[in-house]
Parts: C-alpha cells; structure tokens; sequence
C-alpha cells in the first residue's frame, strides 16, 4: 500500500493490521495455516511437473478426484495425514516442504514470549 494512502487511512481512524491479526490468530494457528498452504501448494506444483491428473494422484492415495482438488486448495476439511500421503504419492518429501516458496517475512514476530 502507497504510504500516502496508508497514512490517510490512520489519520481517518482506520488501524492497518494482516490476516492474523484480523482472525485473531495465535502463533500455533499461524503456524498450521502455513502448513497446510504450503502443502497444497507444493503438492499440486510436484503433481503438474509429473503430468499426474488429481484423478490419478486420487487413485495413488485412495481417494476421490474431488478430495484432491480439496487438498489443493488447502481446505481445513482435508485431514493432514491425507496431505501427507498426497505429498509422497506424487514423489515428494519433507524437504520439498522445507525448499519451497517461501512467503514474504511476517512483519511481526511470532515467537514473542507469552503473558502469563
């Protein structure tokens, strides 16, 4: 955002803040969100470089087609075990999950010590 905008918005009464904060999300909830974004999406990235169809990568795992579209689309109904099995079925690993796209560095850190 144009700091110009952004300081418009201030001035108006408006607090500028990300998802997280918006959701009220806690550290661990943050955590699980990027877990599972970047499982479906490094799941569908190996999937296409493989030339598998979700039905394809739907029979590897025991599944439906459309359970693999749910899966990478991130849906919070796909159980993690399943992502997991999706993610060695189409060839990949935990180091895929480590290698791949990072997101853009948060500006607030999220391992500040807890009230208690």
């Amino acid at each position: 955002m144009e700091k110009k905008k952004q300081l418009r918005l201030e001035a108006a009464g408006f607090r500028l803040g990300n998802a997280e904060d918006f959701l009220q999300l806690s550290p661990e909830e943050c955590d699980l969100v990027e877990l599972r974004v970047t499982m479906s999406r490094t799941i569908r990235r190996l999937r296409l470089s493989r030339n598998l169809t979700q039905q394809e990568l739907a029979a590897r795992i025991h599944s439906s087609q459309s359970r693999v579209a749910k899966l990478e689309a991130g849906s919070p109904e796909v159980s993690l075990d399943l992502m997991f099995r999706g993610l060695f079925a189409v060839g990949g690993g935990l180091v895929d999950l480590i290698a791949g796209p990072r997101k853009a560095a948060r500006t607030t850190s999220r391992k500040l010590p807890r009230k208690t």
